[in-house]
C-alpha cells in the first residue's frame, strides 16, 4: 500500500522524467502541498481505499475515473494559479481535482454532466471542508457563462476538439489545459493560452488517456 509521502516522491520523479515534453522538471511547491493536504482516500470508493495513494487512475463508477495523481499535479501546475484567479473545472468526477484546485484559488467552479457523480462529489467536498466550491450539473463543454470569464480552465475528460464555448469564456491572459483526441484512442494533453488581444496559442505536452467528454457539446 503506497503512502501519501511515497506518492509525492513518485510525482516528483515523474515530473523529472517527463520534463523534456512538459518543460517542468519540478512542480510548484504549492501544488505538491495541495496534494498533501487533500485526502485522496476520501474521494475514492471504499473498496479501493487501500489503493487511494497509488499513482494511478481508479474507477469511481458510472464509467468514470479519478485521475492519476501525477496528471492531477501536472495539469494543476500548468495553470500557474494565483489565489485570486477564477477557475473552471469541466468534469467534477469524484471531486478530488476540484479540492486540489481549491487549495490554490478561492474561486473554483466545477461542472459534472452525470447527476449521480455530481451529487456524490458535492457531499464529499462539503464533508472535507470544500463547501465553498461552486458546483453545477450540466454539459461542461458549454462552460458556465454566468461565471465567466475565467483566468484558468481545466478539462478532465478528452474532447475531439477544444470546445469553442470554453475558449470564449477564457479571459485574455488566461490558460486552459485539456486532453484532446479520440475517445479511448490517441489523445494529447494540450496547454492553451489566450493573449491580451484574444489570440489563442496551443501546444501539446504529453500523450494521455482520459475518458471521453460527454454531453451534447462535447461529443461532436
Amino acid at each position: 500500500m503506497t503512502t501519501q509521502h511515497e506518492l509525492i516522491e513518485e510525482i516528483e520523479q515523474d515530473a523529472r522524467d517527463t520534463a523534456r515534453w512538459t518543460g517542468r522538471p519540478r512542480f510548484d511547491p504549492r501544488v505538491l502541498e495541495a496534494l498533501r493536504r487533500v485526502r485522496r482516500a476520501a474521494f475514492v470508493p471504499e473498496a479501493l481505499a487501500r489503493r487511494a495513494y497509488a499513482n494511478a487512475p481508479l474507477q469511481i463508477g458510472c464509467g468514470q475515473t479519478i485521475s492519476q495523481p501525477y496528471i492531477v499535479a501536472l495539469m494543476t501546475d500548468m495553470l500557474d494559479l494565483r489565489r485570486e484567479d477564477r477557475v473552471l473545472e469541466v468534469g467534477t468526477g469524484s471531486g478530488y481535482q476540484a479540492a486540489v484546485l481549491a487549495e490554490l484559488s478561492d474561486n473554483i467552479c466545477s461542472i459534472e454532466v452525470i447527476p449521480e457523480l455530481a451529487a456524490r462529489a458535492a457531499q464529499v467536498l462539503a464533508a472535507e471542508g470544500y463547501g465553498r466550491i461552486a458546483l453545477r450539473t450540466g454539459d461542461g463543454a458549454l462552460g458556465w457563462p454566468e461565471r465567466a470569464p475565467f483566468d484558468a480552465i481545466m478539462v478532465t475528460a478528452a474532447a475531439r476538439e477544444v470546445p469553442p464555448a470554453l475558449v470564449e469564456q477564457l479571459r485574455p491572459g488566461g490558460r486552459m489545459v485539456i486532453p484532446v483526441g479520440e475517445p479511448y484512442g490517441e489523445q494529447a494533453l494540450r496547454l492553451l493560452r489566450k493573449d491580451a488581444a484574444g489570440h489563442v496559442t496551443s501546444r501539446s505536452l504529453l500523450s494521455v488517456a482520459f475518458v471521453p467528454l460527454t454531453g451534447g457539446a462535447g461529443a461532436s
